[in-house]
């Protein structure tokens, strides 16, 4: 078909219906790459007005399996397929010990490489399956480990809020070439002028979750301090195989479109700039927290920690944002299936097995009411992830046509809606590599507006970290909101 406009010709080219398959495919990574182009330009946006902080790369190695291992296609769960493609950051910090070898990076090259042959998939590339499924190629090509130096001070971080600065930490990854061109996981070791190390780690989301991350990173350390592996990883994503035949019974409001503005906010700072911060909420402040639905309205129910502090955080978000009474907000709360499910996963489980528990309100409801009602619509959210309800989303997305119409991206969390996913539970802080335990290890960055998380104390003080990123008109009175309770 061919159409003529004075001095223009466009031509339309209709691909036969047997090559519909591959079109719909490259609309798919288009639309993947965007969202990438996207997070990476207004990272490169925030490190131009921010403070440079100068990083000498002294070596890049691209580190394999110490010994053969199997060579295979691992197919991956549907939930695999709705995490994004980026690579997760996360930064650890360890000050100096003392030792002439601190934080020697041939002895942890050699620990790294005899931890790929338990996890060898990480050492791996994505490619697609003859069906176009993303799969992993376990071919044993390696992960990046940069060396690198700085004369920045680990002091100059301050509280180690998660500023995009942070991503300086951490190797950058080229998305634009094919899925097959870039490691699964890249890492950093930074040596600071002060003597400590930060070890910058960026895992591509549909190798590992939070708790699978975890697991491989704390191997790594413990071999590195000379101790056998204690928990094989489980390399079988079958576990969590949609059912045959398929029987979704619920409405799973996780996977609907999430709430838009109905109102657009006038923005201050320009359009949508994002702001990283990080706020201590102490012992004693959480506890005043956790009673106040009890006092409010004599609640009966005893709420976890996290789902008050979520409520708390949710009805914070609304007020600094400034939300119409009206308007539709969306809670979306990283729930991990491994102990939900029936039979539990067994320990080691290597991959993704979070999925969303999402609560929805309008935002005048969640401000006059009291925080019983936000904690309440957050915990009813998470009673329902049981076996039945996980088995079932799992036979959701098995029916939806195109899984990548459920990847969670910026939409997910962007305003009026919000994320808190807690950390408060894992071993953040046991990869001790022979040196000592990490004075701190948080998220290198927040990518999308809206999301937060919910970080343990390195000291074990009782006292919680937030770290968020909002929009930079809103933080501020969030800031203040967040601590009058």
């Amino acid at each position: 078909m061919k159409y003529s406009s004075n001095s223009r010709t466009i031509v339309y080219v209709i691909k036969p219906f047997s090559q519909w398959p591959e079109v719909v495919r490259k609309i798919e990574d288009l639309v993947q790459d965007w969202i990438l182009l996207r997070t990476v330009l207004e990272e490169l946006d925030s490190r131009m007005e921010g403070d440079q902080m100068i990083i000498n790369v002294k070596d890049s190695t691209m580190v394999r399996p110490v010994q053969d291992t199997p060579k295979r296609s691992l197919w991956n769960s549907n939930v695999d397929l709705v995490v994004s493609r980026m690579h997760t950051p996360s930064v650890y910090f360890y000050k100096p010990n003392g030792s002439w070898n601190f934080f020697d990076a041939g002895m942890l090259k050699e620990a790294l490489s005899k931890a790929l042959v338990p996890f060898y998939p990480v050492a791996g590339r994505l490619k697609r399956g003859k069906d176009g499924r993303i799969e992993i190629d376990c071919n044993g090509e390696g992960v990046l480990f940069v060396e690198a130096e700085t004369v920045s001070l680990v002091h100059d971080f301050g509280d180690f809020a998660p500023t995009l600065q942070l991503r300086q930490l951490i190797p950058a990854v080229d998305y634009s070439g094919d899925i097959s061109s870039y490691p699964l996981l890249v890492l950093q070791v930074t040596y600071f002028k002060c003597g400590g190390v930060s070890l910058g780690v960026g895992m591509q989301h549909s190798v590992a979750d939070g708790a699978s991350g975890l697991h491989f990173i704390n191997t790594w350390s413990d071999i590195a301090r000379g101790l056998d592996l204690s928990i094989p990883p489980i390399i079988d994503r079958s576990l969590i195989r949609a059912r045959d035949p398929l029987s979704p019974v619920f409405d799973h409001i996780e996977f609907h479109p999430p709430p838009s503005m109905k109102t657009r906010i006038k923005s201050q700072s320009g359009p949508e700039q994002t702001s990283q911060a990080i706020f201590k909420i102490t012992r004693e402040q959480l506890r005043n927290l956790k009673a106040k639905p009890k006092e409010e309205d004599g609640n009966t129910v005893n709420y976890s920690t996290y789902e008050t502090l979520a409520g708390h955080v949710w009805r914070c978000a609304c007020k600094a944002r400034g939300l119409a009474d009206d308007q539709e907000t969306m809670m979306n709360i990283a729930t991990d299936g491994r102990s939900r499910f029936r039979p539990a996963l067994p320990a080691g489980y290597l991959g993704n097995v979070i999925f969303m528990a999402s609560a929805i309100a309008t935002s005048g409801d969640l401000k006059s009411k009291p925080l019983t009602y936000a904690v309440g619509k957050i915990h009813e959210a998470l009673v329902r992830m049981d076996d039945e309800y996980l088995r079932s989303a799992l036979d959701y997305m098995e029916l939806q046509p195109d899984l990548t119409a459920l990847v969670r991206g910026p939409h997910t969390f962007r305003c009026p809606n919000i994320g808190v996913t807690s950390w408060s539970r894992l071993p953040l802080h046991d990869a001790d590599f022979g040196w000592g335990r990490p004075i701190f290890m948080g998220p290198g960055g927040i990518a999308f507006e809206g999301l937060a998380y919910i970080l343990p104390s390195p000291i074990d003080d009782g006292s919680l970290s937030l770290a968020i990123s909002l929009q930079s008109d809103h933080m501020e009175l969030f800031s203040n909101l967040l601590y009058d309770f």
